[in-house]
C-alpha cells in the first residue's frame, strides 16, 4: 500500500476580514477591532498518496488555493490536523520570494535557500536552472529589470528544477510563449513519471487535467464535492458549472 504523503483531517480555515487596512493592523493588537469572518475551508479530510496526481476543481473562492497554501505552510488551519511528508515544490506565485534588486543568480541561490536547499546543492542546479529559464545574458540583471514574464520563468525553472517529492501547481503552465508552455507542460509531465512524484494541479482546464492527473477532487464553497476518478471529476465540475449540480 502507498505511503499517504498529505492528509487533512477535519481542516477548517476562517479568515478574518477587515474593512480597512489600518483595522486590520489594529485587529493584531485590540481584539475587539470588528471584522467579518469567512470559512474558506470548511471541515475538509482527504489523503493523497506518494505519486498519486489529484487535479483540484472548484470556481473561485471555493476553497483550493486555500488548501495549496495549507500544505505548504503559507497558512494555517484554524482548526483540525494537516501532515505532509516531503519536500514541497508550489508553482502558484512562481516570483514570491524574489529580490527585486538582486540578480537572477543571486535569485536561484535566495529562493534555493527559501526552498530548503544548501549551498552545494544549489551549485549543482545553477547551470540547469538558468538553461530551463532561458534567460541567458539577462540572468546576471537585477530582476527588477525583467519582465512579468521573464520573473515567472525564473522562479518555474527554480521550482521544477530542486526534486521536488511533492509539486504543487496553480494555473503556471501559461507561462510565456507557446514554445516555452509546452516545454513547462512536457517538464512536469516528466517529473511525475519518472520520478514517482506526488502532484496537486488547480485548473480550470479540464482537458489540461485529465492530461495530468487521474484523480479530481471538486470543491464548492471550502466543501469537497466530488472525489473520484479524474474524467468523472471533470464532467462533475462542467455540470457544476452549468447550474445542474
Amino acid at each position: 500500500m502507498s505511503e499517504t504523503v498529505i492528509r487533512f483531517e477535519n481542516v477548517t480555515k476562517i479568515y478574518k476580514l477587515y474593512s480597512s487596512t489600518r483595522k486590520r493592523l489594529l485587529g493584531i493588537f485590540i481584539k475587539k477591532v470588528p471584522y467579518k469572518k469567512k470559512k474558506a475551508v470548511d471541515e475538509v479530510s482527504f489523503t493523497v498518496n506518494r505519486g498519486e496526481s489529484v487535479a483540484l476543481f472548484g470556481k473561485n473562492g471555493a476553497g483550493k488555493s486555500t488548501v495549496l497554501k495549507m500544505i505548504t505552510g503559507v497558512v494555517f488551519p484554524t482548526s483540525g490536523d494537516i501532515e505532509v511528508k516531503g519536500r514541497v515544490s508550489a508553482l502558484l506565485e512562481l516570483t514570491s520570494g524574489f529580490d527585486m534588486e538582486f540578480t537572477g543568480r543571486e535569485n536561484i541561490y535566495l529562493k534555493g535557500h527559501i526552498l530548503g536547499l544548501k549551498d552545494e546543492e544549489i551549485k549543482a542546479l545553477e547551470d540547469t536552472i538558468i538553461e530551463f529559464s532561458e534567460l541567458n545574458e539577462y540572468i546576471d540583471q537585477p530582476v527588477r529589470t525583467y519582465s512579468s514574464g521573464m520573473r515567472a520563468r525564473l522562479g518555474f525553472a527554480i521550482n521544477v528544477n530542486i526534486k521536488p517529492e511533492i509539486l504543487i501547481v496553480d494555473e503556471a503552465l501559461s507561462v510565456g510563449d507557446a514554445p516555452f508552455r509546452k516545454k513547462c507542460q512536457k517538464t512536469v509531465n516528466e517529473i511525475i513519471n519518472k520520478d514517482n512524484v506526488t502532484l496537486l494541479f488547480v485548473t480550470h482546464q479540464t482537458a489540461v487535467a485529465e492530461e495530468f492527473c487521474k484523480r479530481g477532487i471538486v470543491m464548492k464553497n471550502g466543501k469537497i464535492v466530488f472525489d473520484g476518478p479524474v474524467e468523472e471529476a471533470s464532467e462533475y465540475y462542467k455540470k457544476m458549472n452549468a447550474g445542474k449540480k
